[in-house]
């Protein structure tokens, strides 16, 4: 029932986000030099690697790690790339990686592919049993400003917990979390 609905969802949202996204596509291309879409690494459910799609946001010469051990991220980040992370407007690319079936709409974030020690506190604790999600229930608890610890005990509380009232109160949280522009570290 999840993953109909996920791509149900999914099909809606790209309709609907179309436009919008060409605009984004047209602005990354005119402003910076690069791809428009930024691809990396990542986990996914049972650890298998899959490739994620976001705007890109950086400059392409950026180092390939988590924004938090960037130090200062706003050197890197593109004067567009400013916008489309506060609004997380770069993550919209990822509904054709629910599409594709390697993410969900809400699930754990998925890890970079070089997050070791974040990679083995989930699999010690099972979070990589499911569909990694565009959102989830670390992301609306803090997101950027959160321990690796944090991040895996909500992310383990979803586990243990899923449903679609979950689900739904999540897509809620992150709905007002992404108006308020709640949880991004751009300094």
């Amino acid at each position: 029932m999840k993953r109909l609905l996920d791509i149900i969802l999914s099909f809606i949202a790209i309709i609907i986000f179309t436009v919008p996204m060409v605009i984004v596509s047209i602005v990354i291309k005119v402003t910076s030099k690069g791809p428009i879409l930024f691809k990396q690494q990542r986990v996914g459910k049972n650890g298998i690697y899959f490739e994620i799609y976001k705007f890109r946001s950086m400059y392409t010469e950026t180092p390939n790690v988590s924004t938090e051990a960037l130090g200062d991220p706003t050197s890197y980040i593109t004067p567009v790339g400013k916008f489309i992370r506060k609004t997380s407007i770069d993550e919209l690319p990822q509904l054709f990686n629910i599409i594709k079936g390697e993410m969900s709409i809400v699930g754990p974030r998925p890890a970079l592919y070089n997050q070791y020690e974040l990679i083995e506190m989930r699999n010690s604790v099972n979070v990589n049993s499911v569909r990694p999600g565009l959102t989830g229930y670390a992301q609306v608890m803090g997101r950027d400003f959160i321990s690796d610890k944090e991040k895996v005990d909500y992310d383990k509380y979803y586990v243990d917990n899923k449903s679609i009232v979950l689900d739904i109160k999540i897509i809620w949280m992150t709905f007002f979390s992404v108006l308020k522009t709640e949880g991004v570290k751009m300094k």
